[in-house]
């Protein structure tokens, strides 16, 4: 039985956006082919309400004006490329800086802002496809993407998959905005986060410096469960510089053959828990410091800064220049693949988390 589909609007040139609908009895996601991008995802609270803990828009305009990435697939190269530029196999390539000198989510025009085709729907499943001209954006080769999203009990599955005619430089996510107690409830820092992670990338103008560093007695140290708000304004030089948690952790006990658990969060109101699991080697914790600006959010909501979090899982940013780093480079004749998992559940307390 196939899901729910619908237009839900036209590109300036004609191109039809549609909107499809998941459903799994336990879980509804809707997602539109515009970036690919998470539009709703209804979660039960500790009282089997259903809860939209996604932040989004109610019009393809409002998705074409902000500028935020909200809920968008991301590539080819996702988070930072320093100085935007990166040399592979001898031959430097410069890329579009649009994120002051650096290159940010794949360039002027990635994957966010890009038309993916429908190639397979189901009740609960879509895949979505799309072909990267050979030099779009500065980066080699045609390369060819499948994106499936899937609800399966109480998880929102992604994987990836990817195919290039040359070497590439490829590290796809999704920056979705969660908000644990609803899309419009307003700011994040009373919920609760965990990374699982004892090392971080320290950053410098928000490009990594090459360090891997330990989080131990800093208040990048997320291992324990703790409000989002608890530390985000200490006078630390790396939470000064992003104006809040904006870094690349490196996960414990990473596995590219298996997903490991990677971080939860948690939020008071509703009792939703989310774990993240996932193939890659980090996660981006973005506390959504700078969401402010962008138009209004579904059904009128206002979104400000620290109204929703991400957790982007990823290779390192800036990999392509930090030869330290595991590398992101897809191989011609090699295939991408990775997988993250978004899965939901009640829990009573943050001891729990």
């Amino acid at each position: 039985m196939e899901g729910g589909r619908r237009i839900f609007g036209h590109m300036p040139d004609g191109t039809g956006v549609e909107e499809v609908t998941l459903s799994n009895g336990h879980l509804k996601c809707s997602i539109i082919t515009y970036g690919g991008a998470v539009r709703s995802l209804m979660v039960p609270d500790r009282n089997g309400s259903l809860v939209d803990v996604v932040l989004g828009f109610d019009t393809l305009e409002d998705y074409r004006k902000q500028d935020k990435y909200m809920g968008a697939l991301v590539g080819r190269y996702a988070n930072r490329i320093g100085g935007a530029r990166f040399a592979l196999n001898g031959v430097e390539y410069p890329l579009a800086a649009n994120d002051g000198p650096n290159s940010l989510h794949g360039g002027m025009v990635g994957f966010d802002k890009q038309v993916w085709t429908v190639e397979e729907l189901s009740e609960n499943a879509v895949t979505l496809s799309l072909v990267s001209p050979d030099m779009q954006e500065g980066y080699p080769g045609t390369l060819k993407v499948w994106v499936t999203y899937a609800l399966k009990g109480g998880e929102l599955l992604i994987w990836y998959r990817a195919k290039c005619d040359k070497d590439t430089p490829c590290n796809l996510t999704n920056h979705s905005y969660f908000n644990l107690s609803g899309h419009d409830s307003g700011s994040v820092e009373g919920q609760y986060i965990r990374v699982m992670a004892s090392r971080y990338t320290p950053a410098a103008g928000l490009i990594p410096t090459g360090e891997i560093a330990p989080v131990n007695r800093t208040p990048m140290d997320l291992r324990r469960a703790q409000r989002i708000g608890e530390h985000i304004r200490d006078k630390f030089p790396q939470l000064t510089m992003a104006g809040g948690y904006d870094h690349n952790w490196v996960i414990d006990g990473y596995d590219d053959e298996a997903s490991v658990s990677a971080a939860r969060a948690w939020s008071p109101e509703t009792g939703i828990c989310m774990e993240v699991t996932t193939t890659q080697p980090g996660v981006q914790f973005y506390a959504g410091n700078f969401i402010s600006g962008c138009p209004a959010g579904k059904g009128g909501a206002a979104y400000k800064d620290r109204h929703g979090f991400c957790l982007e899982t990823q290779g390192f940013p800036d990999s392509p220049n930090k030869p330290n780093f595991p590398p992101c480079v897809l191989w011609a004749g090699s295939e991408y693949r990775n997988g993250t998992a978004y899965r939901f559940f009640i829990i009573g307390s943050a001891e729990k988390l």
